[in-house]
């Protein structure tokens, strides 16, 4: 099924409106990226490029670089979300949750909720077999935590044409990787739909620091400036938003951006109309808001 026949144009301006618990307008949520670099095969990004050309294997450099961010980043961004004390969304790899036992065991600790993402970090058009792979990231997260995920992210934003239906069918209820609007939309599938929770490609740290190069500062400054508009949109329509902020523990983790991530959470949590959620939790929401519309 092609993109435009999953999902209708409807502007936002004028549809039924939205509305949070306790008055507040934005549904802020926070997903933090955890992800198995496979060595034997090409690094999904790079900080370095090899000196003569080509994809070098093994490549050390960029392995490592990643690898940083698992084994020192999410610690040190472990403590600014401690802080903030705020619900997370972990989009993990599902190899990556015996890889990464430490980091399991810390998100299961704080109750966050655990988003497919893949089983391994590899472009989802790549893979042998999808809906194995879909499916084999489901258990390995419903092994470690006792239910099933709900939400999925594929690596890279990565689909294939059938990806939407094989997610509903093991039993996903919302995606992420449809980047087109601050509230939730449906999308139509082979059986019946799935929610497509809003993402974020603008105040996500890939690309921001890896792919537009931007100064460390760029995180803390746009995260607030889309904070402020969102909510201004918000309240011109008397209609509640969602606003996601997206980090990678080798990204935003690393020693000189880490104060930005600090300081863009500070900056909305000043906000009263702010309400810090995960994904399965707009989900709900979102569908209880279209029960009630159907109802009236």
């Amino acid at each position: 099924m092609k993109p435009t026949e999953r999902i209708d144009y409807d502007p936002i301006h004028g549809r039924p409106a939205l509305a949070l618990p306790g008055g507040a307008r934005v549904a802020v949520w926070l997903i933090v990226n955890v992800e198995e670099w496979l060595d034997t095969e090409p690094m999904p990004r790079t900080v370095l490029t090899p000196p003569a050309g080509g994809v070098p294997s093994p490549d050390v450099p960029n392995w490592a670089w990643h690898e940083y961010g698992n084994r020192v980043g999410f610690w040190r961004m472990l403590r600014v979300i401690d802080r903030h004390d705020i619900p997370v969304a972990l989009a993990i790899n599902g190899a990556a949750i015996t890889a990464y036992p430490q980091i399991t065991q810390a998100a299961t600790d704080r109750d966050w909720e655990f988003v497919g993402h893949g089983y391994t970090q590899k472009n989802m058009q790549k893979v042998a077999d999808e809906r194995l792979d879909i499916r084999r990231t489901r258990d390995a997260i419903t092994a470690v935590t006792g239910k099933r995920p709900r939400g999925w992210l594929g690596p890279g934003l990565t689909e294939t044409w059938e990806t939407p239906d094989l997610l509903v069918e093991e039993g996903y209820e919302y995606v992420c990787d449809w980047v087109l609007d601050d509230q939730p939309t449906r999308l139509r599938t082979r059986t019946g739909p799935i929610v497509n929770v809003p993402y974020t490609q603008e105040c996500n740290d890939v690309a921001m620091m890896l792919i537009q190069h931007h100064t460390a500062d760029e995180y803390r400054r746009r995260a607030a400036d889309q904070f402020d508009q969102i909510l201004a949109d918000a309240v011109a329509d008397d209609s509640a938003r969602v606003m996601a902020l997206v980090v990678h523990p080798y990204i935003m983790g690393a020693p000189h951006r880490l104060k930005y991530l600090d300081q863009a959470l500070e900056h909305i949590r000043g906000h009263d109309e702010a309400l810090f959620c995960t994904g399965e939790q707009i989900l709900d929401w979102s569908t209880a808001q279209a029960l009630s519309a159907d109802r009236a």
